[in-house]
């Protein structure tokens, strides 16, 4: 699977403005490049009671607005950021308010699955839509079907051929599911890779607390890839790790779209015996995540911006997996 990346036309860039939340400034700044275009000018600070100010600094009346915005750490404020700046893009008469998500949150609950809980994709995607978005741009959600809690478009892009393109030359390989839910993906990566799969089988005690029950299929001798969308506290990570190992693999990577990456979890793949944790960088890592020599970010910034062009242009977004 390749990215087709076709170079901006200019021409055919007139009156689209991309705006960037404070989430992941750096991914917004690398999208605006590869794009040729400078960000919009907005305003975001806080209150002293730490309540949010956005004001847009330039005229977007009749613009295509794309706003980039990650809901990662803290993933409240990131949210409530977005929905304000969606409504001084809306007050300010922009033509279309496309929301760019790279790593969409809260996306771990998205069903009644336990007696009285919410169903939290469903609640932002309820919000984000409520308050103006025209569509949504966001990369591997932590389950396919929240695409269907929106009634506007919503174009899923997915980082398999970044991380396809980074195993391409490794020997002896086997694609590892780390759960039944992420079957699909481990089987299409394998299938690109022209390799075996297996998955494993996992009973979750409590959120971030998972126990590694099986593994199922042969692992003897192959250099295992784990493929997920999201990394939390690498706990489940390293204990699947482990179980490949015991179960006679030579070696362990990880390929994981959304490094979330929450305390000890760079501690954890430091004291690990996974070789290498490839993942992309929808969300922002921190200063250790950064110095830890077995984290490799592969830059989406190139795959987002082409969705951008191709979604302003009204060109076909599925092209670009052919």
């Amino acid at each position: 699977m390749e990215v087709r990346v076709l170079p901006p036309q200019p021409k055919l860039m007139e009156n689209l403005v991309v705006f960037s939340g404070s989430s992941n400034f750096p991914l917004a700044q690398r999208v605006a490049d590869y794009l040729g275009i400078k960000l919009g000018e907005i305003e975001l600070t806080r209150f002293k009671d730490g309540e949010i100010y956005v004001q847009i600094r330039e005229n977007v009346r009749g613009k295509d607005v794309f706003f980039i915005q990650s809901t990662s750490r803290d993933a409240n404020f990131h949210i409530m950021e977005t929905l304000l700046a969606e409504d001084a893009l809306r007050r300010a008469s922009a033509r279309r308010i496309n929301l760019v998500i790279p790593y969409f949150g809260y996306a771990r609950q998205d069903r009644k699955d336990k007696p009285r809980v919410p169903i939290s994709a469903r609640v932002v995607a309820d919000l984000l839509e409520r308050m103006g978005a025209s569509r949504i741009i966001t990369v591997d959600l932590h389950a396919g079907q929240i695409q269907g809690f929106f009634y506007i478009p919503v174009d899923h892009l997915t980082a398999l051929p970044l991380f396809v393109d980074y195993f391409r030359g490794y020997s002896d390989v086997m694609v590892i599911s780390p759960d039944a839910g992420g079957a699909q993906r481990a089987m299409e990566m394998a299938k690109r890779l022209a390799a075996p799969f297996a998955i494993l089988f996992k009973r979750r005690r409590r959120a971030n607390e998972a126990e590694i029950i099986q593994v199922v299929g042969d692992v003897e001798r192959k250099r295992a890839i784990i493929i997920d969308d999201i990394v939390d506290t690498a706990g489940t990570l390293v204990k699947a790790a482990e179980a490949i190992l015991k179960a006679g693999a030579s070696e362990v990577y990880a390929s994981i779209t959304h490094p979330v990456l929450s305390p000890p979890a760079v501690e954890r793949i430091k004291a690990s015996p996974i070789k290498k944790v490839v993942v992309t960088n929808t969300i922002k890592l921190s200063e250790e995540a950064k110095e830890c020599g077995k984290i490799e970010v592969l830059d989406i910034a190139p795959l987002i911006g082409e969705a951008i062009i191709r979604v302003h242009q009204e060109r076909s977004i599925s092209e670009l997996f052919r």
